[in-house]
């Protein structure tokens, strides 16, 4: 039923937190024109509860939605974003208390940093840069799951070769044709915020394919996804880069013996993981 989640839950200690079946926000990102992740923040009404700080749109869920329906749900009604241009990329419950009630984060992206509508809880929305969002007041919820929630920019490489014999449908008959294929798909698919291993988040603008055998003969050229023609094996080749030191690498294989090669550190993202981007 629309609003019965609305209303107060008083813990034990008498603290109250908002949402009898609990609340939940839409962490939403976008690129900025030159491809850095920016986040949607909501300046909150001085007559709201910690009024006057920065935080995500968000609000309670009612008995019969999900987390992730509340948080779309209260961000277009706070904001005016709809759902339509949105992709869900994951959520974590964010705050916990002992009465039961949970805070759920929903994170998503947008392609652009969508238009915006403002309503009465607001006196202000923005897109934040990710860098500048802890220089703002922040809700001390928000700001006490915030170092979790932010991004890192990801390195990603991709064993072209590996991926591309995940897939049964027929690639064998046109390798270079295949190829192309699959790296046009993935560079449509950026940029993204990527969920990793241990619960952090990637902010991920490019994906490196490096190429061997007949691969090498396909065409492509897009800034999303360099292509690299390995000069022998694609695995040394592979293994080389991801030992050349950057910040946060991940590499998609399901091939373990160059899993065995990576340095610690290295993050493997299989081929369904990656493909799973592309629906």
């Amino acid at each position: 039923m629309r609003g019965d989640g609305d209303g107060w839950v008083v813990g034990d200690n008498g603290t109250q937190h908002w949402g009898k079946h609990g609340a939940a926000g839409l962490l939403l990102r976008a690129p900025a024109p030159d491809g850095e992740p920016t986040v949607l923040l909501q300046h909150r009404a001085l007559w709201s509860h910690q009024g006057g700080t920065w935080a995500l749109p968000g609000g309670a869920r009612d008995s019969h939605e999900t987390s992730v329906d509340a948080a779309v749900r209260e961000a277009d009604e706070e904001a005016g974003i709809g759902s339509a241009r949105l992709h869900v990329r994951g959520e974590r419950v964010t705050a916990r208390v002992t009465s039961g009630w949970t805070y759920v984060t929903v994170v998503a992206d947008a392609e652009t940093q969508l238009d915006t509508t403002i309503n009465g809880e607001s006196t202000e929305l923005r897109w934040v840069p990710e860098e500048m969002v802890d220089h703002l007041p922040l809700h001390p919820g928000f700001a006490a799951s915030w170092p979790a929630l932010r991004t890192s920019p990801l390195r990603v490489l991709l064993d072209t070769a590996n991926v591309l014999g995940s897939r049964p449908n027929g690639w064998w008959k046109d390798r270079s044709g295949a190829t192309v294929e699959l790296l046009a798909a993935l560079s449509d698919a950026l940029p993204r915020t990527v969920e990793l291993a241990g619960g952090s988040f990637g902010w991920l603008t490019r994906i490196e394919a490096v190429l061997e055998g007949e691969a090498r003969a396909a065409q492509f050229e897009d800034a999303r996804v360099p292509v690299i023609h390995a000069e022998g094996s694609g695995d040394d080749e592979l293994a080389r880069r991801a030992n050349d030191g950057y910040a946060l690498t991940a590499m998609v294989t399901a091939d373990r013996g160059l899993q065995q090669r990576l340095p610690t550190g290295v993050q493997v993202l299989s081929p369904s993981t990656v493909l799973g981007w592309l629906r």
